[in-house]
């Protein structure tokens, strides 16, 4: 394979196995808290970059390692999550194999639980928590979004039935109770949970789509990874979209907007399995890297670096916002 227009991570972390999922936490008590799923396991860790610590070294500190009897297709750090308060608090859902998901729940220390949500009958593609912490989503290839109920033991609550396989459920701290769910067949739509009513959709005219994201910086854009495309939308002139920019030769996998900026994306696309960092008005790529085997995209809480899981290696890429 030839990498030499790839562009070498700034930090990275390797793993004894692949790499299937990961997710650095997005909340600001625990985002140094970084969970790596492996074949049949977590791995927890804190990871620290040189911006924040004396010695000025990138730094990686497993410390616990979970049994997880199925593969994990997502996960995903509730907002209570703290590493701030005694005892710590530590929620983790995960989306397995086997169609169901897992609360994992622990101190860190000697309690840990896990309790076990059926309710799909395929493969889960995406879980995310409410920002306000009312209900967990989850969305799968059987067409279905559920929303959990947090504070009734994730008793099953509202749930959406789609035409196709729902590929993401995104939430926003601006939009309480509203919720953007992305189906595979191009259609983005947003929904009022409590009333399961839908406020609008907006169509990518591109399949399959395979993922959505909405701005953290900006409530009212949203991006698409359709085909090999970006598609992006404004919600306030949600009749088409505002611009299509073509940056993957062949499917994607994962859109995700910076949490730092409202025209800076990462994406993950094929052939080849390629990162690119774009900013919306460029069409060169800030960060192009090739990726052996894909294992998942995210952005740090604060400081300015994309991750990405490649093979056994998690991948960090410093940014220039």
């Amino acid at each position: 394979m030839d990498h030499s227009n790839s562009a070498p991570p700034t930090h990275s972390i390797s793993f004894p196995e692949k790499i299937v999922a990961f997710e650095l936490s997005s909340y600001e008590w625990s985002q140094n808290l970084l969970c790596v799923a492996l074949a049949d396991k977590l791995m927890l860790g804190i990871v620290r970059f040189p911006e924040e610590t004396e010695s000025e070294c990138f730094e990686w500190n497993q410390i616990k390692e979970v049994h997880h009897e199925t593969r994990c297709h997502s996960l995903a750090f509730a907002p209570q999550t703290s590493l701030a308060v005694l005892p710590k608090v530590v929620i983790i859902c995960t989306a397995g194999a086997d169609f169901n998901l897992r609360v994992f729940n622990s101190d860190l220390e000697n309690d840990n639980t896990v309790q076990i949500l059926q309710g799909h009958r395929n493969y889960i593609n995406q879980v995310s928590w409410d920002p306000e912490e009312e209900y967990l989503a989850s969305c799968g290839d059987d067409h279905m979004c559920i929303m959990w109920k947090c504070k009734e033991n994730y008793a099953k609550g509202p749930t959406f039935f789609f035409g196709s396989a729902v590929v993401s459920a995104k939430w926003h701290p601006d939009e309480p109770g509203r919720v953007l769910i992305a189906e595979k067949s191009g259609i983005v739509h947003l929904y009022n949970v409590d009333n399961k009513l839908a406020i609008l959709s907006v169509e990518a005219n591109k399949n399959p789509l395979n993922y959505a994201d909405w701005s953290l910086n900006n409530s009212a854009l949203v991006v698409a990874l359709a085909g090999g495309e970006l598609v992006f939308w404004d919600l306030k002139k949600p009749s088409r979209p505002i611009e299509y920019k073509r940056i993957h030769e062949d499917c994607g996998h994962i859109v995700k907007f910076s949490p730092h900026s409202e025209t800076i994306v990462a994406s993950v696309g094929r052939p080849r399995n390629s990162l690119k960092v774009i900013h919306v008005k460029n069409q060169v790529p800030q960060v192009e890297a090739k990726l052996t085997l894909y294992g998942g995209l995210c952005w740090h809480y604060q400081l300015p670096y994309v991750v990405a899981g490649q093979d056994r290696k998690l991948c960090f890429w410093k940014i220039s916002c």
